[in-house]
């Protein structure tokens, strides 16, 4: 049942979190340790599924409060504010708490045209607007599903993550309970989702460009440090280390499925430095862009080498 010490939350617009899926995946998949940066009071428009390996505190999914434990899994959403405060002694640290698992549920909806078995999914996607928390076998089968997900890549992990979808909508009644009380209306601050909407359509328009921060902060009407403490408490990444990410995600899917040189994509993506994209490159993706194209498996035949 909902709790009125979450009213304190209903006070506090939760800030959004903005999501970016690895190139060449459909949905992102991570596990992290607890206390975390991005472990708070957030929303985002994307759903998501959460496992909580060990530890245990409260739950905040809208207005609800309840506990959790080692076990538990949970589905979110799109903008359901949400935050999993765990319960720590001074000092604890627990190492690999949460595996995180989120996925834009409107494009997968929108596949139902040609994929029309997709449609089984509308029940489970407006569900989980209030939030789900699952228990008993289901929890324990979709546990299992998200560490193997996490160990998989290209098709098998695509196919491991609908049957992750198929466990949680086949739940039986007794171990799928709703959170949030349907009456719930999330206190959202629509002046700064504005704004970082505004920054990130003017990432995604200049992307190739030549971005400056001077000049979406002047679009604000912000200061330029203003603004940069701004975006980053909003969404948890840096206006740059954003930018970078966008343009080396971009990069991705230029080597993978055009046959461009390696000097071409790096001027197609905004860079007019071959060392400067090549040393970002290895930034974020821990190879080289060549190394990338190379080791890519089926899709290295669609590049056409580098």
């Amino acid at each position: 049942m909902p709790d009125s010490r979450t009213a304190l939350f209903e006070q506090l617009p939760a800030e959004l979190e903005i999501i970016l899926p690895a190139p060449q995946q459909s949905f992102r998949w991570y596990e992290h340790d607890y206390p975390y940066a991005l472990a708070r009071w957030n929303h985002h428009p994307e759903y998501e599924i959460h496992l909580i390996r060990k530890g245990s505190g409260k739950l905040l999914a809208g207005d609800y409060m309840g506990a959790f434990g080692p076990g538990h899994v949970a589905l979110m959403g799109p903008d359901l504010p949400h935050d999993w405060m765990g319960d720590l002694a001074p000092g604890e640290h627990l190492q690999g708490r949460d595996v995180v698992l989120q996925f834009d549920g409107a494009t997968l909806l929108g596949l139902r045209k040609t994929l029309p078995e997709l449609g089984e999914l509308q029940g489970l996607f407006e569900r989980a607007r209030r939030g789900l928390e699952f228990t008993g076998a289901t929890a324990t089968q979709a546990a299992d599903l998200l560490e193997h997900i996490g160990k998989a890549d290209g098709l098998p992990r695509l196919v491991l993550f609908l049957q992750l979808l198929d466990t949680l909508g086949a739940a039986p009644e007794g171990e799928a309970k709703s959170l949030a009380s349907a009456c719930y209306a999330p206190a959202l601050d629509a002046v700064s989702a504005e704004r970082v909407q505004q920054a990130f359509d003017y990432l995604q328009r200049e992307l190739t460009g030549d971005i400056r921060l001077s000049v979406i902060a002047r679009q604000l009407r912000m200061s330029e440090p203003g603004f940069s403490r701004f975006f980053k408490r909003a969404t948890g990444h840096g206006f740059i280390d954003l930018m970078r990410k966008l343009r080396i995600q971009k990069a991705c899917r230029l080597l993978l499925q055009t046959q461009m040189s390696v000097v071409d994509v790096c001027f197609e993506v905004g860079y007019i430095n071959l060392s400067n994209f090549n040393r970002h490159f290895r930034h974020e993706m821990n190879l080289t862009p060549s190394d990338y194209r190379r080791n890519s498996g089926p899709a290295r035949a669609a590049s056409g080498g580098a």
